[in-house]
């Protein structure tokens, strides 16, 4: 599917080459959208929108803040550990503009996991929503963090409303655990100290690291990606490239369901929609789908970036199935593997097909596949997927052993993803190379059985992995969720993957449950389910 997109935007083919080198580093770039845009609105939530001015002033003020109010110097790591919220875009970008580097952390973390981000990346300071101060309280004296700045989701809002939208998730909805920071300042205040004051714009090199970005950590401790500021550049270019002839300069209006705070989102709403000038709809809480979709009605929008469960979610609502979907254009997947059912109930639903992410080939960017003893692979063969380009991370913070398990001298990094390089240029990604079940010496790709799988109807979600097997080493279990009211038995479910898959691939074991473990974007997470499997029977 997403082979006929492309060919259809770029029948002479895919532009082959960006100048990485045509900014200095992002404030360079964001001075020049936001005077561009300047009028334009950049993003929206709980129904105020800020415009491209007033986010270059807005991230001034706070980047005077963190210059004349701390100790903060450039290169230092700042912790940000907000939803999709207008503070984001505000702190992430003064941040910058300070010559800080941003740390961005999840929400959702626990205090151990925030523990070990905080001390891993030696960050200094923590921008924090108050629903998670407590755990901050908690963590802090064990970490080097020095300044602490705390906001509530609606403090960019006027009066009264503000008031009212934080009363009610503190009181009402009690999401604002107690907390006692005395050394905590108000993101308000800090906003009030920086207003009118100047701002000394820092000038890091294109090699100097922007963003550390750490890994979700489901492979063991999470690791920080080191993003430099021409890497995200990079980034912004190559979309831009591949989105020249479907997006238009400051007249898109994108939603943004999946965390700012991750990768996908972060290069695609902060980075490249602030190139080109566009208008990105954050939605501050996925899960609720009513809110959700309360919200969407209120906009003709353009463009749609989300992943397979938010896609499946959607379309089994029917409020949302009575949206206006007459401007919706584009639709991008990523973040885990897009169901071709999927793809084709979102196709029925809002008449936009889904352009996945995965196995697009970008401009200045090359690949190749290898096999486990390094030598690379002819065309269309399977092997470990590798690519080298500007976009490609420095390596790993403080951690040049894992760097030089994943990125050799020449530049190439494995992905971990196995594909198959087609003939035509595009990749078919078939799934992680960790997750690839092997079965009496055959490859399985869960992927591709729970692609079988989710076309059976009634299935709702579904799982596959590798469990221990004493006469074929591994074999296949499936986890299966089904939809509300569907009836579904594990006949049915065998019969249906005895039609469509050869018989090393058909599963051993099948499992009902009422839910699957998913990271805070809905990734199902394949190794829990594993780890669960391993301790049974280890306490068998």
């Amino acid at each position: 599917m997403s082979e006929n997109f492309w060919k259809d935007k770029y029948p002479a083919g895919i532009p082959a080459e960006i100048d990485a080198d045509q900014y200095p580093n992002i404030q360079a770039v964001l001075k020049q959208s936001c005077q561009r845009f300047a009028d334009k609105p950049a993003f929206s939530n709980l129904g105020k929108t800020l415009t491209y001015a007033e986010l270059y002033e807005l991230s001034g003020n706070f980047a005077a803040y963190l210059q004349q109010h701390t100790d903060l110097q450039p290169g230092d790591r700042i912790a940000v550990q907000m939803p999709n919220i207008l503070q984001y875009p505000i702190v992430v970008f003064g941040a910058i503009r300070a010559g800080l580097i941003v740390v961005n952390t999840n929400p959702l973390y626990t205090a151990r996991e925030m523990e070990h981000q905080f001390n891993d990346s030696g960050a200094k300071a923590l921008v924090c929503l108050a629903n998670m101060a407590h755990l901050a309280e908690e963590v802090l004296p064990k970490t080097g963090v020095k300044h602490v700045i705390i906001t509530e989701v609606a403090d960019l809002l006027t009066l009264p409303k503000r008031l009212l939208i934080n009363a009610v998730v503190k009181y009402v909805k009690k999401m604002v655990p107690p907390y006692h920071l005395p050394q905590a300042v108000t993101f308000n205040t800090a906003m009030a100290k920086g207003r009118g004051k100047i701002v000394r714009e820092a000038n890091p090199a294109a090699g100097d690291i922007a963003v550390l970005q750490y890994t979700g950590g489901t492979t063991g401790v999470a690791k920080g990606a080191m993003l430099t500021h021409r890497n995200l550049m990079a980034n912004m270019l190559q979309c831009r490239a591949l989105m020249g002839s479907s997006l238009h300069e400051a007249s898109e209006i994108i939603v943004a369901p999946l965390p700012l705070y991750h990768i996908y989102a972060f290069t695609f709403h902060c980075m490249a929609m602030m190139l080109i000038g566009n208008h990105n709809l954050l939605v501050t809480n996925p899960r609720d789908l009513p809110g959700m979709i309360k919200d969407l009605a209120k906009y003709k929008f353009t463009g749609f970036v989300g992943l397979n469960t938010l896609f499946v979610a959607l379309c089994n609502n029917e409020e949302f199935r009575k949206l206006d979907f007459s401007a919706l254009k584009l639709t991008l997947s990523g973040g885990m593997a897009l169901q071709m059912a999927t793809a084709e109930r979102w196709k029925e639903v809002t008449g936009c097909s889904i352009c996945e992410g995965f196995g697009i080939p970008v401009p200045s960017t090359l690949c190749k596949v290898i096999d486990d003893n390094g030598v690379e692979q002819p065309l269309g063969e399977r092997g470990e997927l590798c690519v080298k380009g500007p976009q490609v991370m420095k390596g790993y913070w403080q951690r040049q052993d894992a760097t030089d398990e994943i990125l050799d001298a020449d530049g190439w990094l494995k992905t971990g993803d196995i594909a198959v390089i087609q003939a035509d240029g595009y990749l078919r990604i078939v799934d992680r190379k960790k997750d690839m079940i092997l079965v009496s010496g055959f490859n399985v790709y869960p992927n591709e059985l729970e692609d079988v799988l989710a076309t059976l109807p009634g299935v709702l979600q579904c799982a596959a992995i590798g469990i221990p097997d004493e006469r074929s080493g591994e074999a296949i279990k499936l986890f299966v969720v089904a939809k509300p009211g569907a009836s579904l038995s594990k006949e049915q479910v065998m019969e249906h993957m005895r039609a469509n898959v050869t018989g090393y691939k058909m599963p051993k074991a099948i499992e009902f449950r009422e839910t699957l473990p998913t990271t805070n974007v809905g990734k199902i997470l394949r190794r829990e389910l594993r780890d669960e499997e391993l301790k049974k029977i280890a306490s068998k």
